[in-house]
């Protein structure tokens, strides 16, 4: 496999200071940097600045926050800005992933926000989209991933769409162990580039699967051309085994 593969481990809620500087120090022993794929780590907040420094000297790695703020400073108790981020070592954040569409009941229009507020920091946004199981039974995937997405498109010149990174992750498939079969994971990613296309977003936006990703599954999904790499929750907290979900695909 020739392409490039991005992987994004997205820690939620787990991994403080300590723990997350023990895991890059394991990870850095098992996997070495490569030139045809890019490691993003999100860890929860307070973790940000020592995931940052411990992943310091590894240029392949990059560190992102998992929820940010539009504005740059304000009343917003409980909120981090993008300038936050950026002082300490974050280089980009995920935007939209559903536990904040449907736990905290971010909309729409607050994600659209949230990514031209990244691209105009000049950090890289990876945009969550997907559909609940209700939306997918009603046959209504690629209409509730077309909102998403269009949401945040509607707004950005198409340079800076490009600049974009989508990650479509099924609500039904997070933490739940059903993972969508490759190839309908694989149809989803093309009607995102489609739509990307009629935005007159130049070239290809690279689009990343998530939702019960394991070892066992992962080639499977990197097996599709469609697929750019993987957006993994549960799986990316211990180091052995994201290591080798991050070497599969060669």
């Amino acid at each position: 496999m020739s392409r490039a593969l991005l992987f994004a481990a997205n820690w939620k809620m787990h991994h403080a200071p300590e723990a997350a500087v023990q895991f890059a120090r394991r990870f850095q022993e098992l996997v070495a940097p490569r030139a045809d794929r890019a490691l993003w780590f999100f860890p929860p907040a307070v973790s940000l600045e020592a995931t940052a420094q411990a992943f310091a000297r590894r240029a392949d790695v990059h560190v992102g926050a998992q929820h940010v703020h539009w504005e740059a400073k304000g009343a917003f108790t409980g909120e981090i800005s993008l300038p936050m981020v950026r002082a300490v070592g974050g280089a980009g954040a995920l935007v939209g992933h559903s536990e904040r569409r449907h736990l905290f009941g971010e909309t729409d229009e607050q994600a659209a926000r949230k990514v031209a507020a990244v691209l105009a920091a000049r950090l890289q946004p990876i945009l969550c989209v997907g559909e609940t199981l209700a939306e997918r039974d009603a046959g209504r995937t690629e209409d509730v991933v077309g909102r998403q997405l269009t949401a945040a498109l509607r707004g950005l010149a198409p340079e800076d769409a490009a600049r974009l990174v989508i990650a479509y992750e099924p609500v039904w498939a997070i933490g739940t162990g059903r993972v969508a079969r490759p190839e309908d994971a694989a149809a989803v990613h093309r009607h995102i580039r489609t739509l990307a296309a009629a935005f007159g977003v130049p070239g290809r936006l690279p689009v990343l699967y998530g939702g019960s990703v394991n070892a066992g599954n992962a080639l499977g999904l990197l097996a599709e051309p469609e697929i750019d790499g993987l957006l993994v929750g549960g799986a990316s907290l211990d180091p052995d085994t994201w290591a080798e979900i991050v070497g599969l695909g060669a």
